[in-house]
């Protein structure tokens, strides 16, 4: 159970722009949502004698001088199309402080269950947009003496390599640590004004199969859904690669072999289909994101802040997927990924941008109410942490022991997390209708 004590409003510690910022089409189509996130550590010296909750504060208070937009909010832009815009004002960033009964050891695995969830500030999304904070706070003390930074940043704000670099700003200054990288803030430099060589296919963007059978997927979204944690080793996943690779016919110049991500993904789509029981000709389709920063000519600042993702999508039925070796799924996800160029993303861009209304990309609608596309059965929706600088995260008092999503799943939400321990296996977050998530767990390691 999970007291709260008190709530914190932090304000830039310094003056900051009052300012209407510019957003992006990338930032356009993302959820109003926030991006739950938690970070464990265990107790120590440092964390019995400090305040914790202090420490906090004030590093945020001084970090939001930086990235100062994070202090402002939303507002429903007067373009219509469902498009906002966001307005810096520093009206500040709630830290809530709580306790909790639990120990640390009590989370196991940190298995991303309800009980993570209640250690993240929740949101009413149903509140005008323009009261809503782009970043949430919760500190839980545990009865260990250990404690949790439950963490929310908007999805309109920042996509991942942006929020951690956030995180690891606000721990340097926690710490006193140097040097400082602030982050680059001007979104306009996605934008150009060259003509364009060849227009965006939005084929990547329609709506996900359905069911065969079904003519919408609302029985498919009623269905109650679990969660699992799995670990797959460094042997298991080199195992992936070998088997993926041995069709793997490598051209004259051509020596790049398949990724961990491409063979362990690729592995996952097949499980899924097979224990949902797909008939043959059932289409499916393999969503996730790739990050362009360094896809553009020029590419993007390292330390570019906003969201420089593009969508990608893999196709087939489930009967080739699970008829052929896992090579040939590899060959669609890479086939997908090396789509990804300069000129398409650029396209990508400017079809965002020409859309009347960006409002079906977003998983809630103008009210805070479900809608959106539907990822679940027969598709899959998988997010990549494997290239992420996600662990290291001192406020002061060590290391975080544990970095994670929160329990914010959907069927057919996964991760792929690289171990906290830097042993090469991976971790694996999976959200899977209930009826299908013991046939999943058997398959994903009996078909390795």
């Amino acid at each position: 159970m999970v007291t709260f004590k008190a709530t914190h409003i932090v304000k830039p510690a310094e003056p900051t722009p009052e300012e209407i910022m510019y957003l992006n089409a990338c930032d356009q189509i993302k959820d109003i949502t926030h991006t739950p996130t938690i970070y464990f550590y265990r107790n120590n010296d440092k964390l019995d004698n400090g305040d914790a909750i202090g420490v906090l504060r004030d590093s945020l208070s001084k970090v939001l001088v930086l990235f100062y937009p994070l202090a402002g909010r939303l507002k429903w832009s007067a373009e219509g199309g469902s498009r906002v815009e966001l307005h810096c004002n520093g009206r500040g960033v709630p830290i809530h402080e709580a306790v909790s009964e639990a120990a640390v050891e009590d989370f196991g695995d940190f298995t991303p269950t309800p009980e993570i969830q209640a250690l993240i500030p929740s949101v009413d999304y149903t509140t005008p947009i323009d009261e809503i904070p782009l970043v949430i706070v919760q500190l839980t003390r545990f009865k260990c003496g250990g404690v949790s930074i439950g963490l929310g940043v908007c999805h309109v704000m920042a996509d991942g390599p942006s929020a951690l670099h956030f995180v690891d700003e606000w721990a340097k200054i926690a710490r006193g640590a140097e040097p400082i990288i602030p982050p680059f803030l001007d979104r306009k430099v996605l934008e150009t004004d060259k003509l364009l060589a060849s227009k965006f296919d939005p084929a990547v963007l329609r709506p996900p199969p359905s069911l065969i059978g079904e003519e919408d997927n609302m029985e498919q979204r009623k269905k109650p859904i679990a969660v699992a944690f799995l670990n797959l080793t460094k042997i298991q996943i080199e195992k992936l690669r070998n088997k993926a690779s041995e069709e793997l016919n490598l051209e004259a110049g051509n020596s790049r072999g398949y990724s961990r991500f491409e063979a362990v993904a690729a592995h996952i789509w097949r499980c899924t289909s097979k224990a949902r029981r797909h008939v043959d000709e059932q289409p499916t389709s393999l969503h996730f994101v790739a990050d362009f920063r360094n896809k553009l000519r020029p590419a993007l600042p390292k330390n570019f802040f906003g969201n420089a993702l593009i969508r990608v999508e893999a196709a087939d039925t489930s009967g080739n997927l699970l008829s052929n070796p896992i090579g040939a799924a590899v060959r669609k996800i890479r086939a997908a990924v090396e789509k990804v160029t300069d000129e398409t993303v650029r396209g990508y861009l400017d079809f965002l941008k020409g859309l009347p209304d960006v409002g079906r990309f977003r998983s809630l609608d103008n009210n805070g109410r479900p809608k959106g596309d539907f990822y679940g059965n027969p598709n899959l929706a998988i997010i990549s942490w494997t290239a992420l600088p996600l662990y290291g995260a001192d406020f002061g008092w060590g290391k975080e022991i544990h970095m994670g999503p929160g329990s914010m799943g959907f069927d057919g939400k996964t991760f792929i997390i690289p171990s906290h321990d830097g042993d090469g296996s991976f971790n694996i977050a999976i959200w899977l209708q209930e009826e299908n998530m013991g046939a999943f767990k058997k398959c994903f390691y009996d078909d390795i």
